[in-house]
C-alpha cells in the first residue's frame, strides 16, 4: 500500500467531493436533478472501492479519503434535508456525531497501521441512508405510498444501524488498538 497516489479510484473519490456543492445548491430548486447528482456521487462510493480492490490500487490515502468523502456527502445531504424541513435536526446530529467518531477512530487506527475494515452493519447503514435521502428528497409518492413516509422510516432504520455499527466499530477499535 503506497501513501499518496492519484489513480482512477482516488479520482472517483475526489469527484464525489467535487459534486457535493452542486448537489447542495441545485437540489432545493430542482430535486430531481439534485437526486441525479446524489446518485452519481453515491455510485462513485461503490465504484472507487471496487476498482481499487480489483486493480490492486489500494492506498493509505484512499483508505482515509474514501470514508471522509462518503461522510461529506451524507452529512451535506442530512444538513440539506434539515434545511428543507424534511428531517429533524436531532436525527441528523446523532448520525453526524457517529460519523465523526468512527472516522476519527479509523484515522487513529490507520496511523498505527491498523486497518479496521467496514463491517456489514456499516454498509447496511450507508445503503439505508442513501436510499432514505433519495426518498426524502423526492416530492410526492406512488399509489398510496408517500415517498417521505417511507424515507423517514428508512432513516430511523439507518439511525439504529448507525448507532449499533458505531458501537461495534468502537469495540473493534479498542480491541485492536491494545
Amino acid at each position: 500500500m503506497s501513501a499518496i497516489k492519484l489513480n482512477v479510484p482516488t479520482l472517483l473519490t475526489f469527484s464525489r467531493i467535487f459534486l457535493i456543492p452542486f448537489f447542495v445548491i441545485i437540489t432545493p430548486g430542482s430535486p430531481y436533478l439534485g437526486i441525479g447528482i446524489f446518485l452519481v456521487a453515491s455510485l462513485t462510493d461503490f465504484l472507487d472501492g471496487y476498482l481499487a480492490r480489483r486493480s490492486g490500487q489500494i492506498t493509505k490515502f484512499g483508505i482515509i479519503l474514501d470514508p471522509i468523502a462518503d461522510k461529506f456527502l451524507v452529512i451535506s445531504a442530512l444538513i440539506l434535508l434539515v434545511d428543507m424541513v424534511r428531517l429533524s435536526a436531532w436525527i441528523a446530529m446523532i448520525i453526524i456525531v457517529r460519523e465523526f467518531v468512527v472516522t476519527a477512530l479509523r484515522v487513529v487506527a490507520l496511523s498505527k497501521d491498523i486497518v479496521i475494515p467496514a463491517e456489514t452493519g456499516g454498509k447496511l447503514k450507508t445503503t439505508a441512508q442513501m436510499i432514505s435521502i433519495i426518498l426524502l428528497l423526492l416530492p410526492g409518492g406512488i399509489w398510496n405510498i408517500d415517498f417521505y413516509d417511507v424515507g423517514l422510516v428508512l432513516m430511523y432504520i439507518a439511525l439504529v444501524l448507525a448507532l449499533t455499527s458505531g458501537i461495534k466499530y468502537t469495540i473493534s477499535f479498542w480491541k485492536r488498538i491494545q
